[in-house]
């Protein structure tokens, strides 16, 4: 608050966004939940608790139709008793979880008997962040690549 404050004396006609905007990645995971939902008897939303798209991930899927809904920063937490009476079980992940954190909960599911795996795409997100150019410097000094690709998938994607 204090440099949206001192911002707002430098441009008095400062615009907020709309308080409804949400990230696109963020948006397009809610769609996609709200499509595996009610296939779903579990959704497991890999995201951290302070992360409140991860948490609102939990919330849609509940409200469109997952019987049951979790969210778990690592597929260590996940409690078998979950999967009592569950035939089928949704995966998706915030927007800024490690693909390699959604790809261990998937090797778990596996080991617990849910090996078949179908992935449901709602969006291609094809939208690449640039590292700001000093960063690129020092990387480039420093002999490590830069790339401009986003660690995890590519894809809004979840799987069911």
């Amino acid at each position: 608050m204090e440099t949206v404050n001192i911002l707002r004396e430098r441009f008095p006609h400062l615009q907020d966004p709309p308080s409804d905007d949400i990230c696109y990645a963020t948006s397009n995971r809610q769609v996609a939940v709200k499509k595996i939902a009610p296939q779903s008897d579990l959704v497991l939303v890999v995201g951290s608790a302070n992360s409140s798209n991860s948490v609102r991930l939990v919330e849609v899927a509940l409200e469109h139709g997952a019987r049951d809904a979790r969210r778990v920063d690592f597929a260590r937490e996940v409690d078998e008793s979950w999967f009592h009476d569950v035939a089928t079980v949704g995966v998706t992940s915030g927007a800024s979880v490690p693909e390699g954190l959604v790809q261990d909960l998937l090797k778990l599911l596996g080991e617990y008997g849910f090996g078949s795996v179908e992935e449901i795409v709602t969006a291609e997100e094809d939208i690449m962040f640039s590292l700001p150019r000093e960063l690129r410097k020092d990387l480039k000094a420093a002999g490590k690549k830069t790339s401009n690709k986003r660690d995890g998938a590519d894809r809004d994607h979840d799987l069911i």
